[in-house]
């Protein structure tokens, strides 16, 4: 049996994509903007053992299987269609499949690329969230090569959700890249500032502050003495420079520190902008209460992380792409399980509000980004690098896009007795 006669088994003599194989098989619509090719037989192998999308992952990865045409379209017709069909494979077929492809393939262990993340690997660094395994995994995902992230984020380099307008959030705006995004991020940063009530003199921590996008924004467009802390040496060098270069060392500061090593009472307003995602809910309770005690009263506190859509979902999948190649330990709370665990904290929660759409659209704009610098960022990391963030970024525009993910901002009040020091109405 063919490659290509063992594709149309397993996914049905309709699928709309073409496949072809190194075998000189192929089958499908002809006429489809995405194919799928089989350029070895170490794709098998990947394929024999791991029959699902990190079988897929890895062979893409590794360039043993290629894909032609645009990466959102592939996915989401494949998605669409495999959810429509199911799976239909009889035991017949499954045994053919196996006799065919050889029981060689599925006992020969073909290792996987190096961009994955081995549980081994990780397990030898203690815990899940300790303090040294939580070092290595920000080291894995942000400590690639800072000139990388410029290319896919672009200028503002900020690497959580924007806020877009109708004007910016023009689906047409993303091939143009004509400043939409870095609007739209200039907007976020605004965004929180406004919630938290940022006032010049006040004090502002920045927990998992990034390459320092907010201490910048507060220091420059609200005169606030900001410290932004993050677990990366590569951000808090290139945050410093930033900082350096805009004169406003007298009042922004980025550290490579652990956020638990802060001192407390001594913060008029907190953000946490993406970190909650990479504290696990073991620890949730302890982390709100942390950032608590640094506060001083009438302060606040601005959440801002990935959330899953219902409280009863899985937080992680040990065994899924994005945590094997992306976010190893990643979890996601419910945005209910959040505002619980801040209460709990001795947080008065004010707002909540959900930017799902919002990120769909910012993900596009990386996406788009990388495409556009494609060689330049293939010479800087490596194209296996490359492929997993082409896969990663349209992979999340799909799971932002069908509601399988949810990003919150929510905004908590540590009261002065029984003052919130909020106004009566939101000023944002």
């Amino acid at each position: 049996m063919r490659l290509a006669e063992i594709f149309e088994r397993v996914v049905g003599p309709d699928a709309p994509i073409r496949f072809t194989a190194y075998d000189g098989s192929s089958v499908g619509d002809p006429g489809s903007e995405v194919a799928l090719h089989v350029r070895t037989p170490v794709a098998v192998n990947y394929f024999a053992q791991s029959p699902n999308a990190v079988g897929l992952t890895r062979a893409y990865v590794s360039g043993h299987l290629d894909l032609e045409g645009d990466m959102y379209t592939a996915l989401s017709t494949v998605s669409d269609f495999a959810f429509a069909q199911g799976n239909n494979l009889s035991l017949a077929d499954t045994a053919a499949i196996v006799r065919s492809v050889g029981w060689v393939k599925f006992v020969n262990r073909v290792a996987p690329p190096p961009q994955e993340a081995g549980r081994g690997r990780l397990a030898s660094m203690g815990w899940r969230h300790s303090r040294r395994r939580d070092a290595e995994v920000i080291h894995h995902h942000y400590d690639i090569s800072n000139r990388f992230y410029e290319m896919v984020l672009g200028p503002m380099m900020t690497y959580t959700c924007a806020v877009f307008d109708d004007e910016d959030g023009r689906l047409d705006r993303v091939e143009k890249n004509d400043g939409a995004l870095e609007s739209a991020q200039d907007r976020k940063y605004e965004l929180v500032a406004r919630k938290l009530g940022l006032r010049k003199g006040m004090r502002l921590l920045d927990v998992g502050c990034g390459w320092g996008g907010m201490v910048l924004h507060a220091a420059r467009e609200h005169g606030v003495k900001a410290l932004g802390v993050t677990l990366s040496k590569e951000q808090a060098e290139w945050a410093s420079k930033r900082i350096a270069q805009e004169g406003l060392g007298d009042l922004a500061e980025v550290r490579h520190m652990d956020y638990r090593d802060v001192p407390d009472g001594t913060f008029d307003r907190i953000s946490s902008i993406g970190l909650t995602e990479h504290v696990g809910a073991k620890n949730l309770d302890a982390y709100f209460a942390s950032l608590y005690d640094k506060l001083v009263p009438g302060g606040r506190l601005l959440n801002h992380c990935i959330t899953r859509p219902r409280n009863d979902l899985p937080r992680m999948n040990t065994k899924g792409v994005i945590n094997r190649y992306v976010f190893p330990d990643g979890q996601l709370e419910g945005p209910a399980e959040l505002q619980m665990s801040m209460n709990d904290a001795g947080f008065e929660i004010r707002h909540q509000e959900n930017l799902r759409d919002h990120y769909a659209l910012t993900l596009r704009h990386w996406g788009a980004n990388l495409e556009r610098h494609w060689d330049e960022a293939v010479a800087e990391v490596g194209e296996a690098t490359a492929r997993v963030w082409l896969l990663y970024m349209a992979g999340c525009v799909l799971g932002f896009e069908k509601d399988i993910v949810q990003l919150h901002q929510i905004l908590g009040a540590k009261l002065d007795g029984t003052d919130a020091r909020m106004p009566l109405r939101p000023e944002f």
